[in-house]
C-alpha cells in the first residue's frame, strides 16, 4: 500500500489562504496521478483538483478554478494544494488521493486507489 500523509489544515478567516501538503514516499511517485477531494458537512465527497502522472496535467473543479492551485514535487514525493480566497463554503474535510499511472477522468473520485486521513479546513465568516 501507499501511505499518504496529509498536513496543513486549520482555521482561517474568510479571504485567507492555506497550503495543504500530502507526502507519499515511493520510487514510482512521479508516475502517480494525485488528487484532492473534499467533503463538506452533510454533503457527498467531491472532486477538487488533480495532477496527472508523467505529464503533470492539472484539473480543477469549477468551484475552485482561479483560487486553488495543485502542484507536485516529485523529488520530495509531495503534492500540494494552495488554497486562496477562502470562503465559508470551502469548509470541509480535505483528502489527498492517488492512483498509479493516468486515467481519462481524474475528476471521478472513484478512480483513486489510495487515500489520506483527511485534514479539516474551517473558514470562519
Amino acid at each position: 500500500q501507499v501511505q499518504l500523509i496529509e498536513s496543513g489544515g486549520g482555521l482561517v478567516q474568510a479571504g485567507g489562504s492555506l497550503r495543504l501538503s500530502c507526502a507519499a514516499s515511493g520510487r514510482l511517485f512521479s508516475t502517480y496521478t494525485l488528487g484532492w477531494c473534499r467533503q463538506a458537512p452533510g454533503k457527498e465527497r467531491e472532486f477538487v483538483a488533480a495532477i496527472s502522472g508523467y505529464s503533470s496535467t492539472t484539473y480543477y473543479a469549477d468551484s475552485v478554478k482561479g483560487r486553488f492551485t495543485i502542484s507536485r514535487d516529485n523529488a520530495k514525493g509531495t503534492v500540494y494544494l494552495q488554497v486562496n480566497s477562502l470562503n465559508p463554503e470551502d469548509t470541509a474535510v480535505d483528502y489527498c488521493a492517488a492512483l498509479p499511472g493516468v486515467v481519462s477522468a481524474p475528476q471521478r473520485i472513484d478512480v483513486y486507489r489510495y487515500w489520506g486521513q483527511g485534514a479539516q479546513v474551517t473558514v470562519s465568516s
